[in-house]
């Protein structure tokens, strides 16, 4: 696997200041509506699935499983140094599944269903991380039930 990714900063508004403010302390934080029980991601202030708009936030486990992933082998601008890298979506085991890079990995060895836990890389600024995966480590996955 190549040297670490570029960290672009991501775009940050009000309403997903408290997210990407979460995740400089390491924190995966999700929303959960209060009317139908649905885990949100990505942030936003009303429920895709009933259009509530009470909503609980929380701290995700940051556990989960490759869904899908592709290993991308040629890239352009900030990435083309970085090739070959995985771009992925996880299921996490709260629910949503979100797109994110596997990190800190084999390629070779990846595959889907396999488990996954989340990693934050710095912005520049500071004022956020990124969210990545990476396989579990094998005292990790002897914990999960």
């Amino acid at each position: 696997m190549a040297a670490q990714l570029p960290s672009p900063e991501p775009s940050i508004n009000p309403e997903t200041n408290w997210f990407w403010s979460a995740t400089t302390r390491g924190e995966l934080q999700l929303e959960r509506c209060d009317s139908c029980g649905l885990v949100i991601w990505y942030p936003r202030s009303m429920c895709p699935r009933c259009s509530g708009t009470d909503t609980e936030r929380f701290v995700a486990s940051g556990l989960g499983r490759i869904y899908t992933f592709a290993v991308v082998r040629t890239a352009f601008d900030d990435y083309r140094e970085f090739v070959p890298y995985v771009l992925a979506y996880v299921e996490l085991d709260e629910g949503p599944r979100m797109m994110t890079n596997i990190v800190d990995c084999d390629i070779d060895t990846l595959k889907i269903g396999q488990r996954v836990e989340v990693v934050f890389q710095q912005t520049e600024s500071g004022r956020a991380s990124l969210i990545r995966f990476r396989p579990m480590s094998v005292s990790a996955r002897t914990e999960v039930v």
